[in-house]
């Protein structure tokens, strides 16, 4: 297995309505490298966000089929985290890095 970069383990954050109603609870959702463990990804948000994290979920989705337009297609699967941040600290996507 390839080691990751800590700034690869991180690809972009979710923003959903239930992702965001878990902001009020101190809670991120990012969508992470398939290989990425969770020591990784914890490095990577308290260097770039400059927070501290105190827990970590991740989360496997899988390949689901679709039919799209009669024809069989694919919905690629991909990794999540769930980073609960310490009390009182947030992170703002809206802004940008």
């Amino acid at each position: 297995m390839k080691k990751i970069n800590y700034l690869d383990s991180i690809i972009s954050p979710i923003i959903t309505e239930k992702a965001t109603s878990q902001s009020e609870q101190n809670k991120v959702t990012f969508k992470i490298h398939k290989n990425a463990s969770k020591k990784s990804v914890k490095k990577s948000i308290e260097k770039i966000f400059k927070v501290k994290v105190v827990k970590i979920n991740t989360i496997k989705k899988r390949d689901k089929n679709k039919m799209v337009r009669g024809k069989l297609g694919k919905k690629r699967g991909f990794k999540k985290a769930l980073v609960t941040l310490k009390k009182g600290q947030s992170i703002d996507l809206s802004l940008g890095v």
